[in-house]
């Protein structure tokens, strides 16, 4: 451990779940110096007023996100709605600051296909392909040497880490893709909304945006930088009646009949700290990873037939967002990447 770095960080919209989570686990990070937190509706406001969770931890004020303090910082953190990170990122690249997004801003390289999908014109298009998508398990060496990171979303990291072994050796039809995937409540974010009340979500189960997520585009972009060609996927979101976790069930189909696929996750994964391949017959629980930045896998071939079922749980905030997000730090500035994220899993 090199307590000699102080990475001096700065937030730009800190009171969502993500921005909430981001604090938590900086406030364990030994190399973290949180110079400033900001809200366009809570400046002024005392960050422990609002999120009582970090009494004793953070004594900041939320100021205006156009604040001169985040001038000082070594890195920003955008935890915005999209469209919000593009106004301001080119400006604090200029000024030699590093940026680690986690909106959905950067993560498209296709200008045209980011404005289909999130009805609004990239004001800084030029910075799309400059962007460095942010999953370590696969662009671990690009990160290093980043200015601008884009963080995965939820969805994506799940799915993208499901499917990368059996796409990188070739061994499934890339063609033939599924993935039915069921998240927590705060996937959702913190704002107010019907759909998402208790009485709406408790004890029920439903499929939403099935003619299409935003999140689509990013996994098909992802999963061909995988393949290194054309593929075709079937994406179904699901809502849990849970606040944090996500559960992904994959299948695809294998080329070649009784192929070792447990040997293959295992031999892809072999020194991910944060993704952890599960004994041949596992079943993984969200709540197994509930608080960690942990990514756990289980892979089937029913009936020892040609179908290839990935089992996938993260948490959505942290291994999904705010904890890859630190990871993707630790990586850009040579800290361990395991730093502040090596927490077991909160139970039950």
């Amino acid at each position: 451990m090199d307590n000699s770095i102080v990475i001096k960080i700065g937030i730009v919209g800190a009171t969502g779940y993500t921005g909430v989570e981001l604090l938590r686990l900086l406030a364990m990070h030994p190399n973290a110096q949180v110079l400033v937190i900001t809200s366009r509706t809570h400046t002024g406001s005392r960050v422990d007023l609002l999120f009582p969770s970090l009494r004793g931890h953070y004594d900041h004020h939320f100021t205006a996100p156009n604040s001169e303090q985040l001038n000082n910082c070594d890195v920003v953190f955008f935890a915005t709605p999209p469209g919000v990170a593009q106004e301001s990122v080119p400006g604090f690249l200029n000024r030699g600051i590093k940026i680690i997004d986690l909106s959905a801003d950067f993560r498209i390289r296709d200008s045209a296909l980011w404005k289909k999908w999130y009805n609004k014109t990239h004001v800084c298009p030029e910075l799309l392909n400059k962007a460095v998508y942010g999953l370590p398990e696969m662009n671990r060496k690009k990160i290093k040497n980043a200015t601008l990171i884009a963080c995965p979303g939820c969805y994506p990291t799940s799915v993208l880490l499901g499917f990368k072994p059996l796409l990188e050796s070739g061994l499934v039809n890339p063609s033939d893709l599924i993935a039915n995937v069921a998240s927590g409540v705060s996937g959702a974010g913190r704002e107010a909304s019907v759909d998402n009340l208790f009485a709406e979500i408790n004890d029920s189960f439903k499929a939403y945006s099935v003619e299409g997520h935003k999140h689509l585009p990013e996994i098909e972009q992802g999963l061909e930088d995988i393949a290194g060609g054309p593929i075709k996927v079937t994406f179904i979101p699901h809502l849990l009646p849970i606040i944090r976790g996500i559960h992904s069930t994959l299948y695809a189909t294998l080329k070649i009949k009784g192929t070792d696929v447990q040997k293959i996750y295992e031999e892809c994964y072999k020194d991910e700290p944060f993704v952890d391949v599960l004994p041949a017959g596992s079943h993984p629980q969200t709540r197994s990873v509930k608080g960690t930045n942990i990514c756990r896998i289980s892979v089937f071939c029913p009936n020892d037939g040609d179908k290839v079922v990935v089992l996938v749980v993260e948490d959505n905030l942290v291994k999904g967002a705010s904890g890859q997000a630190i990871q993707n730090m630790n990586i850009l500035f040579g800290l361990p990447e395991s730093m502040a994220l090596d927490k077991p899993a909160l139970l039950p």
